[in-house]
C-alpha cells in the first residue's frame, strides 16, 4: 500500500505528521512525500490545505480525512487501519 504526504517546506503540521507516519508499526506501507512547491498543480490543489494525506489504490488517489494536529500514533494507526486491506492468515 502507498501513502502520499502532500508537504511544503516549512510546514511544522506536515513535519508533526511525517514524524508519526515513520514511527507507526505494524502496518506496511510505503510513504511519498510529494512538496507542493515542485509543481503548479499540486501547489494549486492544496497550497491552503497541507498536510494532505491521500492513499493510493491501484493507481487512484483517495484522499483521507486529515488527522488531528494532536492525534497520537496510535490513533493515527488505528485511523490509517481502517484504509488498509485485511491480510489472510498464513
Amino acid at each position: 500500500m502507498e501513502l502520499i504526504l502532500y508537504s511544503k517546506p516549512g510546514c511544522h503540521l506536515c513535519e508533526g505528521l511525517l514524524e508519526k507516519l515513520e514511527m507507526i508499526e505494524g502496518l506496511t506501507f510505503k510513504l511519498e512525500v510529494r512538496d507542493i512547491t515542485s509543481r503548479e498543480d499540486w501547489f494549486q490543489s492544496y497550497q491552503y490545505e497541507v498536510p494532505v494525506l491521500c492513499i493510493n489504490h491501484f493507481g487512484q488517489e483517495q484522499l483521507l480525512p486529515r488527522p488531528s494536529p494532536r492525534a497520537s500514533v496510535a490513533q493515527l494507526q488505528r485511523m490509517l487501519r481502517k484504509y488498509f486491506p485485511v491480510s489472510e492468515p498464513k
